[in-house]
């Protein structure tokens, strides 16, 4: 863990960020589909309900779209 935690240290320096993604509004810009459930409330309708893989930004610029699913 101390390589895994030197290497994060020195991306997120170099301008490294997780994209923050559950329970926003679903963005084509950010996310990529994976697939739709029915929302367990109204509010969460057209918003991402669960993160399959995280997505990342470098330097304010997507790098990897988060891996999402929507609800509908």
């Amino acid at each position: 863990t101390l390589v895994f935690n030197k290497i994060r240290s020195t991306l997120q320096s170099r301008g490294l960020k997780v994209l923050e993604s559950v329970h926003t509004i679903f963005d084509v810009e950010k996310h990529e589909a994976i697939t739709e459930i029915p929302a367990p409330t109204e509010d969460l309708k057209g918003k991402v309900i669960d993160e399959v893989q995280k997505g990342y930004y470098l330097n304010d610029k997507i790098i990897r779209f988060a891996k999402v699913v929507v609800g509908k």
